[in-house]
């Protein structure tokens, strides 16, 4: 059998085309010199402060970045909005995955978009423990409201913050107020323990829940009800109805078991559907009549002024982290002492210790 090769076989490599020379070698200099252009700090306040999505999107990347370099500029930015910022209604909405967080939210921002209002939705997509990626799909379940030009969404990844809840978050919103949006809402992951740093930087915390998951005979996780402004069963319609205003019954009697909030507030239990639009009103009605009831007896602003206190104690804490980890003679030493205490040669306690030594004595 012959060894060469059949010139007709489907295998038979033919010659390629070669690739066309670049030609046009100023114009791609421009391009990358254009994409190494960033806006100047000014830059970025003065295109918020005139309502400028481009430079709102810019300047929440920038204070999302981990590098370094950008927290000064990040910090200019947010100090340049600050005086143009709390003036608006910050709301917290939390659920567990399923409870149809993101169709509630835009059938919520549709409603208060059409009463003139601008909302700014900062959502936190969960990223992956292993690739560390995230999908950040909310612009796609949202697609009405992202197209309303009286409304912005941001998704952000997570991260290995609580739900994704933590200081950015928290300089996002300045930056949104800063732009004119006057109703903040931030949709948290649902996982648990991120509800609490929600809860930390928002006025009013709204529940989201699901007839027949069996939350309302154990009265569901206590952190969370006692946290709650108010309780939605959202998914109220056709069969689903009478299920909802059951779960609306013992809602009800379950919140009565918990003691007074400081506020005086006592929250509300509703349903609504965010499909059929029904209830969507009433919740806006709820949440307006909190903030009557809280600015009149002072509550309200007092609630922000210890808000920002624990956010400066929370950004002192996380500062002093990054600021450990990025020391050479951490680094250098890190993954010794990991090995070491992965090998049973030092207690866990020990080698900290020893790290933190090595730090304070710089």
């Amino acid at each position: 059998m012959s060894s060469s090769k059949n010139p007709s076989s489907s295998l038979h490599e033919k010659a390629g085309i070669s690739p066309p020379e670049i030609t046009n070698v100023a114009a791609i200099n421009q391009i990358k010199k254009n994409r190494r252009q960033q806006p100047s700090s000014a830059e970025l306040i003065d295109g918020i402060l005139n309502g400028n999505i481009t430079s709102l999107s810019r300047a929440i990347t920038l204070v999302e970045s981990t590098n370094p370099e950008h927290t000064a500029k990040a910090n200019e930015v947010i100090n340049g909005c600050l005086p143009h910022a709390n003036k608006s209604i910050r709301i917290g909405i939390t659920g567990v995955p399923g409870v149809g967080k993101s169709t509630f939210i835009e059938a919520f921002g549709s409603f208060l978009t059409q009463l003139g209002k601008k909302v700014a939705v900062l959502a936190v997509d969960p990223s992956s423990s292993l690739s560390h990626g995230s999908i950040l799909g909310d612009k796609t379940r949202m697609e009405e409201l992202v197209k309303d030009e009286n409304a912005f969404i941001r998704p952000s990844a997570s991260g290995d913050t609580l739900g994704g809840v933590a200081r950015k978050t928290r300089e996002s919103i300045i930056l949104c107020e800063a732009a004119g949006f006057d109703t903040i809402i931030i949709e948290t992951v649902g996982v648990g323990q991120s509800e609490t740093a929600v809860h930390s930087m928002v006025d009013f915390f709204l529940l989201l829940k699901i007839s027949g998951a069996g939350d309302e005979l154990q009265g569901i996780k206590r952190g969370i009800m006692e946290m709650a402004d108010a309780i939605v069963i959202n998914k109220a319609d056709g069969d689903n109805i009478k299920k909802a205003n059951q779960a609306k019954l013992e809602f009800n009697r379950a919140l009565h078991l918990f003691p007074p909030k400081k506020s005086n507030w006592q929250p509300k239990v509703t349903t609504c559907s965010a499909i059929t639009k029904d209830g969507i009103s009433e919740i806006w009605d709820t949440i307006s009549q909190y903030f009557v009831q809280t600015n009149e007896s002072g509550f309200f602003p007092e609630k922000r002024k210890e808000q920002n206190q624990f956010w400066m104690m929370e950004t002192i804490n996380e500062q002093l982290k990054l600021n450990f980890y990025n020391q050479p003679e951490i680094i250098s030493q890190l993954e010794q002492n990991k090995k070491a205490v992965q090998n049973d040669e030092i207690s866990p306690f020990t080698a900290a210790q020893s790290l933190l030594s090595v730090y304070f004595k710089k």
